[in-house]
Formats: structure tokens, C-alpha cells, sequence
């Protein structure tokens, strides 16, 4: 004596989001009368129902009951074989409880849900994005990104190539979209694009016009229609008891498609443009107009100065009386002749003086006149230049040079007069230029002194034996006026 059960379909196949039913037959083969408790065992007890959940039955008699098998359309309803018990449990002997068992195969559906951040970007070249992609299928799967831009005026490459997602796991993928050419100047460029997210073997099933085939399918998947418990043999809904299980069309592969856009700027403003247009104006401006009316004003200027100067009679060159010209040099009273009055351009110990330059017309004549001085190291040596008597030597210019590089120091005198005190290692060439004239009275001299510390190397590249200083002096050469 015993309890017998039985399940009216040894096998069953439901899809998530549907319903699937079959029955349960419960008999007594006791004596006594008892109750029975129905209770799902298993990997489907979730998801599974037993209606009604007690019977009793009398000695010698049967009941059946409803297993309905509703399987959410989430990841938690993972695809695949799966046992179901029904545990049956009498009240009054227990030990002879009974589990019949059957196996529930749960058909895949493949979800997706995706989003692209941000959806615009901005750059020169090139904008990268993030893909975010959630597994919402019952089914392990490879998702890839397949994006397009209707003029091919980008070029994408997404990192990873391909994610493996777990039902309900999620991961994030990278896509880069890249210009092909820059723009150099104008206005920003809108270039829109599309992102489909598919599981692996989808974005490669493609039709001849682009699209997904129809077993990929593009639309998302609908939990009604694709569960809705019909059976496609009978037609019958899932309240039937038929005992047979419905037969459930496999849900067709989501591929969301997300929407982007890269603006590519300029690399150059449109005001940069402007402003380099007006440089370029003001630029041709002074070539074809101001240069010409500066350099027509210099030349005018120019011209002018020649003429002043050729208008002064060639005549003037001798002065009343016969005197000769600067450059004979055979005149008693010219400061740098050598042929003058004794001590009359001739320098002391260590120098000499040179005679005048060419004679200007005025009052005065104009005059120059070069000490030379030769130092031996650690000496000190002077050259001059005397006025000559009867003349007043008005100093103008004085230029010193220092053609060796020596070191040591110059004094300059005029007269009773220090005129400057130089480090001979501080310059090559130096001037000095006076407004109002030096006065240099008759019978006195311009001195140059020089202590020569060591003397330098000058362009031959052999240091020099002695220190070797040349003073120039310039200016006007006048009579002393009568009663003075």
C-alpha cells in the first residue's frame, strides 16, 4: 500500500515572460483517507506553481492537479535543462512521501540596454565616447558596437573590440570617431552618426541593403507576445489542460541603436582670419604708400644738404692773406703738421702728432690731429699735441681707440683741464663729443697718458710687446683776436 503520482508531460518548454502548464495526477492507494501537501523542488521552484497546493483523497481514489511554470522575462531565468519535483507529502503516513520528477527546458532570449556618453562632442580631430551596454537576456553573450556615418567623413575604433557579458551584467565599451582631413579655417562641422550594439554574430548578419536579417532582427523584444503561453501547434492559451506545454517562438536578437554626433572646430577662428586679412591690408598699404613718401622725404632732405654744400664758393677753401690749403701741410700755424713751430704738433716723450684734416669755411679753420702712444708693460708713458701760439684750439670731438685690447689706464688733459680717466680694458673704440667746445689756449697741449698694465693681442692673434693707445682730436683752429 502506497501513494502513486504522476506528471502528465515527461519534458516541458517554456520561455521567459510566458506560462506553461501541465498536470499532476495524485492517487490513493491506502486504506485510510488522507491529505496530501504538493510542494515544487528544484532549480524552478521559483517560478512554479502547484494548483491546488493540498488534496485529500479517499482509500482507492485519484485527483489531478495543475503545475503552472512561469518563468520571469529577466535574467534570473537563465536559458537551459532544468529538473522539477513535485514533492507529495501524506499527512497521516509520511514516510511514504514521493517526488516525480520531470525537466523544464527554458528557452534563450537575448536584451540589451545601452546608452552613449556623451551623446556630442567637440574637437579638432577627433571625440571619444562611452558606450555602456547592460546584458538584460537569460544568455551569456559577445556584444560588439557597429557604427556608422552616412558621408564617411569619420573613422571609428571602439576598445574593446567585443565584450562577453553575463545575464545582467553590465560593461562599458570605448569608441573613438575620427575626422579624416582638419579644417583649417571656417565654421564648425556637424557630422552626426549611429551606434548599433548587438550581440556578435548579429552585426555580422547583414543584408544586401545594410540592415539586420531577420533572423537578427532590429525591434525590441515584447514580453507579451513573446510569452504569452500560446501554443503554435493548437493555439491554446496557457489556462488549457491539455497537459501538454506550449511551444514558445524564440525571441528575435535587440540591437539598440544609439544616436552621436562629432562638431569639428576649426583649428583657426573665423576672427583670426579677419585679423591676419587686416595685417595683410596695412602691410601692402605701407609698401605701395608710406614707404614711398619716406623714402622720397629722405632723398628730397638729401639733395637738399648737397646743394647747400656745392653752393659754397671752392674759393673758400683759401683763406685772406694766401695762407694755404689744410692739405699742404706746409703751413706754420696748422696744429698737425709735422713742419710747424717747434713744439708745434709735436708730442712729448713717447708720441707725436699728426697734422690737420681738410679745412672747413667759418671763422675758424677746422682742424684734427692723432696722438700715437707706445707703452712699454708696467711703464706709463704721454703723448700731446700743442697748441700753437697765437691759436685758441676749440675741441669738439675726441675718439681713442684701443686696438689690441690692452688693459691699464688712459688720462685724457686738456690744458690745465681733465678732460677723462678710462680703464684702457673697457672699450676698443671710444668717442666723446662736445656741443659747446673745449677751450684749449695757445701754448698748451692735449695730453694722452697711458700706464700700460698689460698689453693685449690685437687682430694677428700674437700678443702685442707694448700697450699701443691712438687719441683723435677734432675741432676748430682759431686766431687769438687782436688786443686780447
Amino acid at each position: 500500500m502506497t501513494t502513486s503520482a504522476e506528471l502528465g508531460l515527461p519534458a516541458l518548454t517554456v520561455a521567459p515572460g510566458g506560462v506553461a502548464t501541465t498536470t499532476l495526477t495524485v492517487r490513493n492507494d491506502l486504506d485510510i483517507v488522507e491529505a496530501y501537501t504538493l510542494e515544487v523542488v528544484g532549480d524552478c521552484a521559483a517560478w512554479t506553481t502547484v494548483e491546488p497546493a493540498r488534496v485529500s483523497l479517499y482509500p482507492g481514489t485519484s485527483e489531478t492537479v495543475t503545475v503552472r511554470l512561469a518563468p520571469p522575462h529577466s535574467p534570473a531565468a537563465r536559458a537551459g535543462e532544468f529538473p522539477l519535483g513535485i514533492r507529495i507529502l501524506p499527512t497521516e503516513r509520511p514516510e511514504l512521501v514521493t517526488v516525480p520528477e520531470t525537466t523544464v527546458t527554458v528557452t534563450p532570449f537575448h536584451e540589451l540596454q545601452a546608452a552613449l556618453a556623451p551623446r556630442r562632442r567637440r574637437g579638432w580631430l577627433r571625440g571619444r565616447y562611452r558606450t555602456s551596454v547592460r546584458n538584460l537576456g537569460n544568455t551569456p553573450g559577445t556584444v560588439v558596437l557597429t557604427p556608422g556615418q552616412a558621408g564617411e567623413e569619420l573613422r571609428f575604433r571602439a576598445t574593446p573590440e567585443r565584450l562577453r557579458l553575463e545575464p545582467g551584467e553590465s560593461g562599458e565599451l570605448r569608441l573613438q570617431a575620427r575626422a579624416r582631413k582638419l579644417i583649417w579655417f571656417g565654421k564648425p562641422a556637424s557630422w552626426p552618426f549611429e551606434v548599433t550594439v548587438g550581440p556578435e554574430q548579429a552585426a555580422t548578419g547583414k543584408g544586401a541593403n545594410g540592415e539586420a536579417s531577420a533572423a537578427a532582427g532590429t525591434g525590441a523584444p515584447d514580453a507579451k507576445g513573446a510569452g504569452d503561453g500560446r501554443d503554435a501547434k493548437d493555439g491554446k492559451g496557457p489556462g488549457s489542460t491539455g497537459g501538454s506545454a506550449s511551444t514558445e517562438v524564440p525571441t528575435p536578437l535587440q540591437r539598440p541603436l544609439l544616436d552621436g554626433e562629432f562638431i569639428q572646430l576649426p583649428i583657426f577662428p573665423k576672427w583670426l582670419l579677419a585679423l591676419l586679412a587686416a595685417l595683410l591690408a596695412l602691410l601692402l598699404a605701407w609698401f605701395a604708400l608710406v614707404r614711398p613718401a619716406v623714402r622720397s622725404s629722405a632723398k628730397q632732405a638729401a639733395e637738399q644738404a648737397v646743394a647747400q654744400q656745392s653752393a659754397t664758393p671752392a674759393a673758400s677753401a683759401a683763406a685772406p692773406g694766401g695762407a694755404p690749403s689744410a692739405a699742404s701741410g706746409g703751413n706754420p700755424g696748422n696744429p698737425g703738421s709735422s713742419q710747424g713751430k717747434p713744439g708745434g704738433g709735436q708730442p712729448s716723450t713717447g708720441g707725436r702728432a699728426v697734422g690737420p684734416g681738410l679745412a672747413e669755411p667759418g671763422t675758424g679753420r677746422q682742424s684734427s690731429a692723432t696722438i700715437d702712444v707706445q707703452t712699454a708693460s708696467g711703464a706709463s708713458s704721454t703723448g700731446n699735441y700743442q697748441v700753437p701760439h697765437g691759436k685758441v684750439f676749440d675741441i669738439t670731438d675726441i675718439v681713442v681707440a684701443n686696438f689690441q685690447g690692452d688693459q691699464g689706464l688712459l688720462t685724457i688733459t686738456a690744458g690745465k683741464q681733465t678732460i677723462t680717466t678710462i680703464a684702457l680694458e673697457t672699450f676698443r673704440n671710444q668717442d666723446y663729443h662736445w656741443v659747446t667746445p673745449i677751450q684749449v689756449p695757445e701754448d698748451q697741449a692735449v695730453t694722452a697718458t697711458v700706464t700700460c698694465e698689460s698689453p693685449g693681442t690685437p687682430a694677428s692673434g700674437k700678443q702685442a710687446e707694448t700697450c699701443h693707445e691712438l687719441l683723435n682730436i677734432s675741432g676748430a683752429l682759431s686766431d687769438i683776436k687782436q688786443g686780447n
